[in-house]
């Protein structure tokens, strides 16, 4: 029998990368003569990969962006984040416990995330915790993504997690959305990457530290979508 399982997004949600995003979001910009954004600013351009990013702070500069220079810039932003990996990221708060907290109750854990899977891979890898997922799925490893429902469902069966009894634990609208499409209750965190509060989005349920992502709160979560 299936187990249940709960899967995350990774940035803005079980790690916090955004100086080493902004640093290389940053980096390729100033290539291609575009202003650098600060920290706030970057909020609203983080949920995609670092594709969608350049593309956002391009148009928020109302500059052109031909493909060859998207993809130049792309690759700068590739080969600066992944050199300085994994530098100043760190998981939030309280994240080891909950990790810990769900796999002594028998719950798989997967990461579903539209970083890269070879970078998803090396983060956690770098972090010592990439042995504790059943999956790391990344942008590549289908051929579709968040907020494509598919992506969700195929990483829990890769996972060999029950789609009926799973959660996803999320920060963006992206993974609201992507977990409303596939019928999964989706816990969101009011901490990670996103200009509109996550409540705008209206989640399952809303947490502020990983301290109330407990055991009894995924139980209820995924009996009230089974009734």
């Amino acid at each position: 029998m299936s187990r249940p399982i709960i899967v995350f997004d990774l940035d803005g949600t079980l790690i916090d990368t955004a100086p080493d995003l902004l640093d290389s979001l940053n980096h390729s910009l100033a290539a291609g003569g575009i202003p650098h954004t600060d920290a706030y600013g970057f909020r609203s351009l983080a949920g995609q990969g670092g594709r969608v990013m350049i593309e956002r702070a391009y148009a928020a500069q109302r500059k052109t962006l031909p493909s060859d220079e998207h993809d130049r810039l792309y690759t700068l932003f590739l080969d600066h984040y992944g050199e300085n990996m994994p530098g100043r990221s760190q998981p939030y708060p309280g994240v080891i416990k909950a990790l810990d907290r769900f796999s002594s109750a028998g719950f798989l854990l997967a990461v579903c995330t539209n970083k890269t899977e070879f970078f998803a891979r090396k983060l956690l890898e770098a972090l010592d915790l990439d042995r504790r997922f059943a999956a790391i799925c990344g942008q590549d490893t289908f051929a579709f993504r968040k907020p494509d429902p598919r992506h969700l469902v195929e990483t829990i069966a890769m996972a060999g997690g029950d789609r009926d009894r799973s959660v996803m634990i999320g920060d963006s609208r992206t993974d609201i959305d992507t977990a409303k499409a596939a019928g999964i209750p989706v816990v969101a965190v009011d901490f990670g990457y996103t200009d509109r509060h996550v409540r705008e989005f209206e989640p399952s349920k809303i947490i502020s530290h990983y301290d109330e992502l407990t055991i009894s709160l995924a139980e209820a979560l995924i009996a009230a979508v089974r009734v």
